[in-house]
């Protein structure tokens, strides 16, 4: 990519776990390569990131500063940064999505919904680090291929390899 910063958008419904997690591993793994940001889906927003998300982003060392709830409507709206990569890590969503300024290459890295599901605390915990380290290895991944100058259309195919990781 010739720009210095590629933007990655992260989608998952809530936007209180999942694409939390991968903003902030990203922005803390790709630094000065990528511009990253996260949401979900209007109307079923979550008013504040989950205690599991940021409690494994802390454990794991990863800065959680900045991270907030918000909406797809925030990156659909005129000047809203255009994006290059959109990830969704929710399979029922993906199909949902508005159409993105700039048309940006998409791909889907389905996860399960971690706030919503039943368990105890000890479960919770486990599930969202579990949710982390994977994320980190898939975006670890990416910032390699990144980092080897791949054209667009290589890290389009590299992206959505990257599901099946």
């Amino acid at each position: 990519m010739h720009r210095s910063l590629t933007n990655v958008l992260f989608v998952s419904e809530t936007n209180a776990c999942r694409s939390l997690l991968a903003e902030a591993c990203l922005r803390n793994i790709g630094k000065n390569r990528f511009k990253v940001f996260s949401c979900g889906v209007p109307g079923k927003v979550a008013e504040a990131p989950s205690s599991w998300t940021l409690l494994a982003l802390q454990t794991t060392g990863i800065p959680s500063k900045d991270l907030r709830c918000k909406p797809w409507t925030e990156f659909t709206r005129n000047g809203a940064p255009r994006m290059d990569f959109v990830i969704s890590l929710d399979a029922s969503t993906a199909g949902d999505h508005p159409m993105w300024p700039g048309q940006p290459e998409t791909a889907l890295w389905d996860y399960p919904a971690l706030v919503q599901k039943k368990g105890k605390g000890a479960e919770l915990g486990l599930a969202t680090v579990q949710t982390l380290v994977s994320l980190r290895r898939r975006l670890e991944l990416l910032v390699s291929l990144h980092s080897k100058g791949h054209t667009r259309s290589e890290l389009r195919h590299d992206l959505r390899d990257l599901s099946y990781v």
